[in-house]
């Protein structure tokens, strides 16, 4: 017998521990227990390995249950995510998605991701991650519910991945989004400016080439990131219309696509814009430029939105003594202005590339005409040609 163990699979590997051997999956599998290696301690490491052979051999055993604290478990885990941390994970999965996404998103999924998400939750691994930890963290914050949502999409976004991936069984995002009951008004909540206020501001604008901008983003309801991607050849005079096909954001270096492809759309141009259109000819359609463009800078395309709202829209807004407002408020106004002049849900929510009216109806429904004296009549004007009575008199006489 030698120097053999009569332990079979355990032995002594100091004088406060004892090592199990054994074989799973085809992989030789170490295991240390914190036990003084006595003959009653070599005897029930033995047994227990004898139960792990059987639950083996039976196709019960499940590593990551039995040793916890072995870093071996991951290895033998359906699901990778048990030991993966979240900081790591969202590290490597926005790195990835640098070549899928626009400029501006990309920017937005790396500040959530480095600013907001990692610091709450990338202590925890992708397996420990529940819906109760988002939710504690949302009833800490005090951002709007746009905010929150957001943020929950990215992460939502980040998890259905690791899903796909084998790393998670599920994504305890998915279908659910926290809300606040009673969250601030957003950032672009919707407060129009009245005609008296585009007036003042327009009269405020001495630069020509501004003017023409802001008067034309008034009457189209372009946003300003779709604004300054205009090209000329973008416009059709015949149908007197425009092609809105991508926008230029702070952060892209050129013309995106939009995000949406509702976005791409044929915006009927209103005389008023037609106006600003033609004035603006002659700083830049013969010189092959984008529409609108930057005279502090030598007449170069604007590069987003931040020069505009700094340069043009702020000081536009002090001299003309109006209550500050963000530059999307002209798109704002824009919907509010055809709506109350009666114009049809169905026809502004393709002007401004929604998907349906329903996002006219929850944010412009107060201004949708609703009363109107002579509703039907148009109806019976067109359609109420025959008169029963004269048809039933013609018939007894």
């Amino acid at each position: 017998m030698g120097g053999e163990s009569k332990w079979i699979g355990v032995r002594a590997v100091s004088e406060s521990s004892i090592e199990m051997d054994f074989r799973y999956k085809g992989v030789r599998c170490r295991e240390t227990f914190k036990l003084k290696p006595t003959a009653v301690n070599l005897k029930r490491v033995e047994q227990h390995r004898a139960a792990i052979l059987f639950a083996i051999e039976q196709g019960t055993f499940d590593y990551r249950t039995t040793f916890p604290d072995s870093s071996r478990g991951l290895q033998f885990s359906e699901f990778k995510g048990e030991g993966y941390l979240l900081k790591v994970y969202l590290t490597t999965w926005l790195e990835g998605k640098e070549r899928y996404l626009h400029s501006s998103t990309y920017d937005d999924y790396g500040k959530t991701v480095n600013n907001t998400l990692i610091p709450a939750f990338g202590h925890l691994t992708l397996a420990e991650l529940r819906r109760l930890h988002v939710k504690d963290w949302c009833n800490k914050q005090t951002a709007g519910n746009k905010r929150l949502a957001n943020v929950q999409s990215v992460l939502r976004s980040a998890l259905q991945d690791a899903m796909s991936d084998d790393l998670i069984e599920s994504n305890p995002l998915y279908g659910w989004t926290y809300k606040n009951m009673e969250a601030p008004d957003s950032e672009d909540a919707i407060d129009p400016f009245t005609a008296d206020e585009q007036s003042l501001i327009l009269a405020a604008l001495k630069e020509p080439q501004y003017l023409n901008l802001i008067e034309f983003a008034f009457w189209t309801g372009l946003r300003t990131s779709e604004l300054v991607a205009l090209l000329w050849s973008d416009i059709d005079w015949v149908k007197g219309t425009v092609r809105v096909s991508k926008a230029k954001t702070q952060k892209a270096k050129e013309a995106e696509k939009p995000k949406t492809r509702r976005s791409v759309r044929d915006v009927k141009l209103l005389q008023p814009a037609l106006d600003a259109l033609k004035k603006q000819k002659c700083h830049s359609f013969l010189i092959g430029a984008p529409i609108f463009l930057n005279p502090l800078n030598n007449n170069q395309p604007w590069r987003g939105d931040r020069r505009i709202r700094e340069n043009v829209w702020i000081p536009a807004l002090k001299r003309a003594g109006v209550r500050y407002r963000n530059p999307y408020q002209t798109r704002h106004t824009y919907a509010s202005m055809m709506l109350t002049a009666g114009e049809s849900p169905i026809w502004l929510a393709g002007q401004m590339g929604h998907a349906d009216t329903s996002m006219i109806f929850r944010r412009y429904g107060k201004w949708i005409q609703s009363k109107d004296d002579g509703a039907g009549t148009k109806a019976v004007k067109m359609f109420g040609k025959f008169d029963a009575w004269s048809g039933l008199s013609q018939g007894g006489s």
